[in-house]
This record gives structure tokens, C-alpha cells and sequence, in this order.
């Protein structure tokens, strides 16, 4: 168990990284910050030159890798660190030096068991990109296929244990402080993040999310999921079929190779729809680095360490939402809010309707380049202080992917207007989920279940109420006073008189005879 004075510690070197990155700055002007939290930054700053503009992201690279990892998770939450340093944070490159081919050729073959050489025929020791928590080399295998070999930094998952146990302990000191920091939910937060790292540190895990997208997102034109040798894949090392392709945030290279933009960033956004509405699990991490065109127009996809997850009845509300934004059904926005318990139920929902007025009407008919996705979520955010609603951390990674995902589209086709591409998808996808046919057939399928869980629940009440067995049931018999119920209810008064009585005699006679 790790001392508070260790958690203290660490607090305070990070804290004084960034105060030398101007960092701090906002923590200490924000009218909601704890004066606890406020004391301890003033604290860490003593002594440090702070720039100008703060440097949220360099501050971030330069405390370590989980920072990295945690500054990515809190570029999607406006509400607590603020727009401006969100957008910073949504600049933050997850790269550090790269680790020496020696150590990662003992982590491969301590992985394995086995010598390099009976795996791979060839790898290139440079690196074709070294992250935070891995980093990967192209390597031909014994068979003949280049593939991408994505090894795990040596330490890694004891430094991140290590550090996500001082922001566990920071976000419940915060919290418990109650106020605006109890309805952020920090603690979820950390949470979140803990569980998405503890993903990332398991290449297995990352493996079998491939290999999911693949299969659910087979079918669907131009989108690629590279295929996983399992044969070289363990925890620590990951194997997976090479890709060719430019960098989709390369837009001169895409265009020279006479790809047409507009239609990849239509496409971008409609294989992020695909996968977060229709199938309710989507690449959460499309930054640039892990998107490449290939020569016919695919999309090919790498890095499936952060995945999201949304459950259908969260992706109805969601699609819902999307659509009464796009045609100004303000009134069924707030409703599904309500429905969802986002908002809580002692608000007025016309209220919060004219407030998603507010928000919603300077986006409508507008493309990317005027007004953004991004800005409409930073608007919806600075309205959930007033209405009092939480943190929803199963959406935290939509928010963060969407940014993405509209980021990456305006690069290709500045023009785009994000509305009008996603509006006739989740139009049809309402229609195909909450049509009259689609009612029909959930409830054909519920009622089907329940009638087929009869059986077992029937079973389950004779086990709780056995049947009687051959003796007759007995008569009913007479209450009786037991003697010493009796005594210990009923006559216990008359003993405390008595003594009472007793004690007091003997003090006076004690007295008279000049003995007190």
C-alpha cells in the first residue's frame, strides 16, 4: 500500500512540471477549484517561472508516459480542465524515444520462450514508432509475410500501476471535497482511464479488439482491420499483417496519389457511425498516426488499444439526440436527456430545451469550417453546470473520438459539413431501430423470452416453496407466558421498588446512628 506522503510527493514534482509549463495557471483562476486544491498548486509552483501560454500538452509529455496517456483522457472533458486547454491537450503526441533493440529482443524472446530467430526471419531493429507504452518494428516472418511487431516498453506496467494509484488517491481526495468537484466525478474518471490503460497494457486484449472490429465491420467497402498472427501474439507482444498506405492526415501525398478528399472524409465519418451507432463498438483512438489510404481508397486502421463501447438501448438516446440537433427537435432532445437521467428529473424540460435551443441553432446548416462539432459539445458542456448532470463516462470516449473524427474529416474537405453527412445515416438507422417493424419484432423477441424463461422461474419458486410432505399439518396451539418472560417483562418493577425502599432506609438509618 502506497503512504500518503509518497502520493504528496509525486503531487508535487508533477505539479512543478507543470508550473514550469504555465500549467497551473487555470487550476488557480478557476472559481470552482477547492481552496485545498488551490493552496497545493501555489505550493508547487514556489520558485518556477510559468510561461505566458500555457503548454498543457508539453507539460503532459513531460512528466511521463501515463501523463500522456491521462492527458489524452482529460482532452475530452472541457467541463474540467477548460476549452482552451482541451484543445491543447488534443495536440498531445503520444511518442517518447524509442528503447534499445536489445532490451525489446529480451522481452520478445523472454515472452515467448523461444530465440527471435524462430520466429521472425528478419526485423528491422529501428522502430517504425515508438509510444508511450509500446513501440513497433517491421519484421518479415518465417513464413514470408511482413508483418508490424508491437512490443511492450520493459517496466511499463509497473510505472503505470505506480502512477494511477496517486491519481486514484488525488481523485478521491478532490472529490470528497464535495461541491463542483463531487459532480465532476473525478474518481470515474480515473476509473475510466485505469480500466482503458490496463487494456493497452495487455496486447492480447488488443488483439481479440481487432479482431472484433474486423468481424463486425466485415462487408463494409473501403475499411480494413489488418488481420492478427496469433502464433506471435502473447501479453506483452502483438503481430499483425503489415499495412502500406499514406497517412490519411497527409492530404498533398493523398491528393497527388489522386485519391479524391471529399470522398474519404465522407467515408471517415460514416465508418465512425457505422461502428459507434449500428454496431455500439468503435475505434476510440483515430487520431492521424493510426489511419492510412491505400492505394484503391481503403481506410486501414492500426492501434486498437482503446476500444468504446455503447449498449443499444445508450446508442437509440444517442442517434436520437443526434438527429433532434440536426432538425432543431429541441423539445425530443430534452426529453431522451430526461428519459436517459441524464438531467436530474426536478428540472423543467422546457427549460432545458430553450437552453439546447441556445446551443444548437448557430450549428444548423453551417460546414465544419464555420462551426464545429467540437465547439457544439463545449457549448453543451458549459449547460450541465446549470442543470446539474453528470459525468457520463461511457460516452467520455465517443466525445474524444468524435473530436477526432470531425478534425480529421475538415482536414480532408474543409467544407464538409459534419450534419448533413451523418443526418440521412441516423436517420435511417431511427427508422430501421424504432419503425413499427422494428417495434414489433423487439416485442415479439421479449415476449418470446419471457416465455421461455417460464419454465426456470416455475423452478426456482418449488425450490423456495417445497411441496408439503405426507404428515397431516398441525392444529393450531395456545400462546403461553413462559415463567421467566413473565418475570423478566412484567415483574421486574416491583424488585427496582424494593430496592429502592431498602437503600434509602439503610442511608437514613445510617445517619441517625452517626454513622455517615
Amino acid at each position: 500500500m502506497t503512504r500518503p506522503a509518497t502520493h504528496i510527493w509525486r503531487l508535487l514534482r508533477w505539479g512543478r512540471t507543470l508550473a514550469r509549463h504555465g500549467a497551473l495557471r487555470g487550476i488557480e483562476g478557476d472559481p470552482n477549484t477547492p481552496p485545498q486544491v488551490r493552496r497545493m498548486t501555489r505550493l508547487a509552483r514556489l520558485g518556477t517561472f510559468q510561461p505566458a501560454t500555457p503548454d498543457y500538452a508539453g507539460a503532459f509529455q513531460a512528466i511521463g508516459p501515463a501523463a500522456i496517456k491521462l492527458g489524452q483522457t482529460l482532452a475530452t472533458r472541457p467541463d474540467i480542465v477548460g476549452e482552451s486547454a482541451a484543445n491543447n491537450l488534443l495536440l498531445l503526441q503520444d511518442s517518447l524515444p524509442p528503447v534499445p533493440f536489445a532490451a525489446i529482443r529480451r522481452e520478445i524472446e523472454a515472452s515467448f520462450g523461444k530465440p527471435i530467430e524462430t520466429l521472425f526471419a528478419s526485423i528491422d531493429e529501428v522502430p517504425v514508432g515508438a509510444a508511450s507504452i509500446a513501440q513497433v518494428h517491421k519484421a518479415v516472418t518465417i513464413d514470408g509475410r511482413t508483418v508490424a511487431v508491437k512490443v511492450l516498453r520493459p517496466g511499463i506496467r509497473e510505472k503505470f500501476g505506480a502512477d494511477i494509484q496517486t491519481y486514484e488517491w488525488a481523485a478521491a481526495h478532490v472529490e470528497a471535497l464535495g461541491g463542483e468537484a463531487a459532480r465532476l466525478r473525478p474518481r470515474l474518471v480515473i476509473a475510466n482511464f485505469k480500466r482503458w490503460t490496463l487494456r493497452e497494457l495487455d496486447l492480447r486484449r488488443e488483439a481479440a479488439s481487432a479482431s472484433e472490429l474486423a468481424e463486425l465491420m466485415k462487408g463494409t467497402d473501403h475499411y480494413r482491420v489488418p488481420g492478427i498472427d496469433w502464433d506471435r501474439t502473447n501479453g506483452r507482444v502483438m503481430t499483425i499483417d503489415w499495412i502500406d498506405g499514406i497517412k490519411i492526415s497527409e492530404t498533398e501525398a493523398l491528393r497527388t496519389a489522386g485519391h479524391d478528399l471529399e470522398a474519404l472524409a465522407q467515408r471517415l465519418v460514416l465508418t465512425f457511425l457505422r461502428q459507434a451507432i449500428s454496431n455500439g463498438y468503435f475505434h476510440a483512438d483515430m487520431h492521424q498516426g493510426n489511419l492510412f489510404v491505400q492505394a484503391d481508397g481503403t481506410i486501414a486502421a492500426i492501434d486498437f488499444g482503446i476500444m468504446g463501447r455503447i449498449d443499444r438501448r445508450a446508442r437509440l438516446w444517442l442517434a436520437e439526440i443526434l438527429y433532434g440537433l440536426t432538425t432543431g427537435n429541441y423539445r425530443r432532445v430534452a426529453e431522451i436527456h430526461f428519459e436517459a437521467q441524464y438531467v436530474p428529473s426536478y428540472h423543467s424540460v422546457d427549460e432545458f430545451a430553450t437552453a439546447l435551443r441556445a446551443v444548437g441553432e448557430p450549428t444548423r446548416g453551417r460546414p465544419v469550417s464555420e462551426l464545429s462539432v467540437g465547439q457544439m459539445l463545449d457549448s453543451l458542456f458549459a449547460i450541465t453546470r446549470e442543470f446539474d448532470m453528470q459525468t457520463q463516462p461511457h460516452l467520455l470516449l465517443l466525445q474524444k473520438t468524435m473530436v477526432m473524427v470531425e478534425g480529421l474529416a475538415t482536414q480532408l474537405d474543409p467544407k464538409i459539413n459534419m450534419w448533413d453527412v451523418a443526418s440521412p445515416y441516423v436517420r435511417d438507422w431511427i427508422r430501421d431501430e424504432l419503425g413499427p417493424e422494428a417495434a414489433l419484432a423487439d416485442r415479439l423477441r421479449s415476449d418470446a423470452q419471457t416465455l421461455l424463461r417460464l419454465p426456470d422461474l416455475v423452478r426456482r419458486i418449488e425450490e423456495k416453496f417445497p411441496p408439503k410432505g405426507g404428515a397431516p399439518d398441525a392444529p393450531p396451539l395456545p400462546d403461553v407466558d413462559l415463567v421467566w418472560d413473565s418475570k423478566g417483562k412484567e415483574r421486574r418493577w416491583p424488585g427496582y421498588l424494593v430496592a429502592l425502599v431498602a437503600g434509602g432506609g439503610a442511608v437514613w438509618a445510617a445517619q441517625s446512628l452517626g454513622w455517615l
